[in-house]
C-alpha cells in the first residue's frame, strides 16, 4: 500500500488551517487523517493540529488482527477524546472560544477501511469506472439535499455550502460517524478537505486519479485543479492505493 499527502494554503487564506497525517505501517495497519480547522485568531490551525496529534497518539496501539469492533471503538474513543481536549482548551481561552475542526480518520487493512468522520471533509473510493463518496457531509446544504429542498448540483454553488452542522471541539460531546467498507487491490482511496471537494466535482476527481496512476502526480494534479478553480480555501489531499509495495510516506 502506498500513501501520499499534499496540502496548499490556496489563493485567498492567510493561514493554512488544514492538517494531515499518514502512517503506512502501524502494527500491520495503515492510518490516514485529514482535519480542516476553523476559528479566528489562528484557532483553526491549533484545533486541527490538536486533533491530528491526539488521534495519532491514541491509535498507536491498534494492530492487525484486532477484532473490527474493537478497532471501531478505538477510533471512536480517539476522536471523542480529541473533541474533549479541544473543547477544554478553547473554553479556557477567550480568543479561542468556538474553535473547531472537521476530521476524517481512516484505518486501513488489506481488506477493510474503517472511517471515523465529523464535518464536511470527505473520503472517496475510486474503483474501476466509479468514484464513490464514503462519508456524508455534516453541512447545511447536505441536509437541504437530503430533504429534497435543493438538488446536489444546486448544493455545489449554494452560498452557505461551507456551513457545517457538526464539528470536532465546538461542544462538550460529539457524535462520530463510523463507516466500514471492503476494498481490494487496484482501488484507491482519497481523503480531502472541502478546499478540493467544494471546487472540483467527483467526476473530475475520478478522471484525474484514473489518468495519473502515480500517487504523487495525482495528488499534485488534484491540488493544482483546485487552485485553477479559484483556490478560495486551503486544500489538502491524502491518497491511499491498494496493491502498492512502497513503504514511503510523503507530506
Amino acid at each position: 500500500m502506498k500513501m501520499v499527502s499534499r496540502t496548499d494554503i490556496g489563493k485567498v487564506r492567510q493561514v493554512n488551517e488544514d492538517r494531515a497525517a499518514i502512517h503506512h505501517e502501524l502494527n500491520g495497519l495503515s492510518l490516514a487523517i485529514v482535519a480542516d480547522g476553523m476559528g479566528g485568531h489562528q484557532a483553526g490551525d491549533i484545533a486541527s493540529q490538536m486533533a491530528i496529534d491526539i488521534i495519532e497518539s491514541e491509535l498507536r496501539t491498534i494492530h492487525w488482527g484486532m477484532p473490527v469492533e474493537d478497532c471501531k471503538m478505538a477510533l471512536r474513543q480517539a476522536i471523542e477524546l480529541a473533541n474533549e481536549k479541544i473543547y477544554e482548551f478553547a473554553s479556557g481561552r477567550e480568543n479561542y472560544h468556538g474553535m473547531g475542526t472537521t476530521v476524517v480518520a481512516m484505518i486501513a487493512s488489506q481488506e477493510l477501511l474503517i472511517i471515523g468522520h465529523i464535518g464536511d471533509s470527505r473520503a472517496y473510493k475510486i474503483s474501476g469506472d466509479a468514484i464513490t463518496q464514503l462519508t456524508e457531509d455534516h453541512s447545511l446544504v447536505y441536509e437541504l439535499v437530503k430533504n429534497g429542498q435543493i438538488t446536489p448540483e444546486e448544493a455545489d454553488h449554494h452560498p452557505r455550502r461551507n456551513w457545517i452542522t457538526r464539528a470536532l471541539g465546538t461542544e462538550p460531546g460529539v457524535e462520530v460517524d463510523l463507516y466500514e467498507y471492503a476494498w481490494r487491490e487496484g482501488e484507491t482511496v482519497l481523503i480531502c478537505s472541502d478546499g478540493l471537494s467544494g471546487l472540483v466535482d467527483a467526476n473530475e476527481i475520478w478522471k484525474i486519479i484514473r489518468n495519473n496512476p502515480e500517487l504523487d502526480t495525482a495528488a499534485e494534479r488534484l491540488i493544482a485543479r483546485a487552485l485553477d478553480a479559484g483556490g478560495d480555501d486551503n486544500v489538502t489531499v491524502v491518497l491511499l492505493a491498494h496493491g502498492h509495495d512502497a513503504n514511503e510516506e510523503k507530506g
